[in-house]
């Protein structure tokens, strides 16, 4: 049983791109020796900061708890330090693992091989104890057992979360590609949204940036719908957990006067929003509407838009994108003046094609698609009519 007023080393990782943002969360929430590296952040804190962690954070993928670090230099290494970490005393017999592997520049022969050696480490180790072996699952495991290896040392997480963290649990539609959650939360971070300012969304899809927003602006924990792996460690603290919970709850508001739009041209796409709306419990504080993005009008005189346009893969596609571009950015000088845009996207056309000066562009990577968030600060007068260079 671990001491619960210790301090822990975790990890958490997000989409790279958001590590900035994430520290300041993470900060925010309480952590110590926070440090952003690329895809993540490290911290240090209590067990009930890793459980406030998971509830709360909107732009981290998962929690990950540091369980050892050594030096290593071949798989037989690796399997003595898995033998030396007490995996019964963290999780039961019945719960079903997996091993994850990440080499950077490793002297392993594969990360595979290298998995299935930690993989018999724990089971081993587990028959040591109780004289039988817990089984894997490699779809739906209960624990995740992480393994991050450089060229020298090998470190060991325990998985906190279980599903990613964007996993919010209130989506029931959705529709095409939608984005992942902690993604639209890290662009309404980094847009630097605040919830008495308008927001709107002229390219909707399924709703995952509006009731991202709207979560914010109500203070709605993002884990507030499902459960997590902690839940099931031996040391789990269920009475601490529950009054974590419960002050998530006690701190929600309620805020009709918020100004939060959608619209798509897409009828299909705003059934799908519509049900993921009334899901997440914020259909009565966001509004919809059916409308094509150059039928757009501002909703209040300053504000944010955001959105996140279809990134052209098929030639067809990419011809559409480039006459729209343009008309994109005529919306934007005639009715949106005072506003600050922001179009997330994989096209590096859109800066060219938008005619309009970007203030700011921002990397970040959408999975494995590298993007850019531009920003455009919507001036009267103020911006070019030419080409961004």
């Amino acid at each position: 049983m671990q001491n619960f007023s210790q301090s822990f080393n975790f990890f958490a990782s997000c989409p790279r791109g958001l590590e900035a943002a994430l520290a300041d969360e993470l900060v925010q929430l309480g952590g110590k020796y926070v440090t952003a590296t690329d895809g993540g952040v490290a911290f240090a804190g209590t067990w009930s900061l890793m459980m406030k962690a998971n509830l709360h954070s909107r732009l981290a993928s998962r929690i990950l708890w540091r369980l050892d670090e050594k030096a290593y230099r071949n798989e037989e290494d690796l399997y003595r330090q898995a033998m030396n970490i007490d995996w019964p005393e963290l999780f039961a017999l019945h719960n079903t693992f997996k091993v994850n592997v990440t080499a950077v520049k490793s002297p392993v022969r594969s990360p595979e091989f290298a998995g299935l050696k930690i993989k018999d480490a724990i089971c081993d180790r587990f028959r040591r104890a109780t004289g039988e072996r817990p089984n894997v699952d490699t779809q739906a495991p209960d624990m995740r057992v992480h393994l991050y290896l450089t060229d020298r040392t090998a470190t060991f997480y325990l998985d906190t979360s279980g599903d990613a963290l964007f996993k919010r649990g209130y989506r029931v539609e959705t529709g095409d590609a939608p984005m992942r959650e902690n993604l639209a939360a890290g662009l309404l971070a980094l847009a630097g949204w605040q919830s008495d300012e308008a927001f709107y969304d002229p390219m909707c899809g399924s709703g995952t940036l509006l009731i991202e927003a709207a979560w914010k602006a109500l203070n709605i924990a993002a884990g507030s719908k499902r459960s997590f792996a902690f839940q099931q460690l031996r040391n789990h603290d269920d009475n601490g957990w529950q009054q974590i919970r419960a002050e998530a709850k006690a701190a929600e508001k309620h805020d009709p006067s918020l100004n939060i739009v959608g619209s798509d041209v897409s009828s299909t796409a705003l059934m799908a929003a519509e049900a993921n709306l009334a899901s997440a419990g914020v259909a009565d504080v966001v509004k919809l509407k059916q409308l094509n993005f150059n039928d757009a009008k501002a909703t209040a005189d300053s504000g944010v838009l955001l959105c996140n346009p279809p990134y052209g893969i098929r030639l067809e596609e990419l011809d559409r994108l480039a006459e729209a571009y343009p008309q994109w950015g005529t919306v934007l000088k005639q009715r949106f003046s005072g506003w600050r845009a922001y179009f997330f996207t994989g096209d590096p056309e859109l800066a060219r094609g938008i005619r309009l000066k970007a203030s700011k562009r921002t990397p970040l990577f959408n999975g494995a698609i590298e993007c850019r968030l531009f920003e455009y600060r919507m001036v009267a007068g103020g911006n070019r009519d030419k080409p961004a260079t």
